[in-house]
């Protein structure tokens, strides 16, 4: 497409972008600006032209992707195999997983041939500190996200400059209007966060799942659209937010991944807080 460059082109660009930067090592890796090149300059193109560009043409530097396993995952990760089986892939094993999830996982990363998953995990001292029963969920489900969520993919993401995820503008009225790319508000390292199927519908998805016989969660056909960690996941009634089975009955919409950085100790709970069901 006349609005997709690549290549050469894309390799003196990225050279170009990065210059300062190599120079400055403390400095912060893209700035808004870059973001909003980017955004112009991939406007016009396909997602798979996106990914080449991003996986192989390195025009965003060292890129992981970040998968949930989730009910509408399997589309970007066989997309992304398509241009390089050796992408990283960074799943958050917050050990609340369902089953079901798991038993997802390794058929996706079998069945497209992903050859660098990598499951993070919570410190465990921290996990023994300040969630010792496993029941943080229950009474301060940010505390329970930052610790199992937000902390792993902190420190696997410090070694990369971009991240891919699988957000689309349909899923909720906080993604309506994301750009393809974004800076990464979770530091101050001046990562990009990459959406390369924002402006995919849900019948998009659907048929891309379709035509490749890709498989499907299975939870997917029991109510749940959209699937996190098994306590903060409930059914969801048909015309509902895809998303709004998640946290129900919390002021919470987001696990924290693609928030702001977190500025709140989780050990700061009021006195006698105790779970409730």
């Amino acid at each position: 497409m006349a609005g997709c460059r690549s290549g050469q082109n894309a390799m003196a660009e990225r050279s170009a972008a990065l210059r300062e930067v190599d120079r400055i090592d403390t400095g912060p890796r893209f700035m808004a600006e870059d973001a909003a090149r980017l955004n112009e300059r991939f406007a016009d193109c396909t997602t798979l032209e996106l990914l080449r560009a991003v996986l192989i043409d390195g025009v965003a530097g060292k890129v992981a992707l970040v998968s949930s396993f989730g009910a509408e995952s399997a589309v970007l990760l066989h997309l992304a195999a398509q241009v390089s089986r050796h992408v990283p892939v960074l799943f958050l094993e917050t050990g609340k997983h369902f089953p079901e999830t798991l038993a997802y996982r390794d058929t996706l990363v079998e069945r497209l041939g992903l050859a660098d998953l990598r499951n993070l995990t919570p410190d465990a001292d921290v996990l023994a500190a300040r969630d010792g029963n496993g029941l943080r969920w229950s009474f301060d489900p940010d505390g329970c996200c930052e610790i199992r969520k937000v902390a792993p993919l902190a420190g696997a993401l410090a070694q990369f400059d971009a991240s891919l995820t699988g957000r689309k503008s349909f899923q909720s009225a906080t993604r309506a209007n994301l750009p393809r790319f974004e800076l990464d508000t979770s530091d101050a390292q001046g990562r990009l966060k990459i959406n390369p199927l924002i402006d995919w519908s849900a019948d998009d998805i659907q048929q891309w799942l379709d035509a490749n016989h890709l498989p499907r969660h299975p939870l997917v056909a029991l109510g749940y659209p959209s699937i996190g960690c098994s306590p903060c996941t409930s059914k969801v009634a048909p015309g509902e937010d895809p998303r709004s089975g998640r946290w129900k009955g919390w002021d919470k919409i987001e696990c924290g991944i693609h928030g702001v950085a977190a500025t709140e100790n989780p050990e700061d709970l009021p006195p006698g807080y105790e779970p409730a069901f």
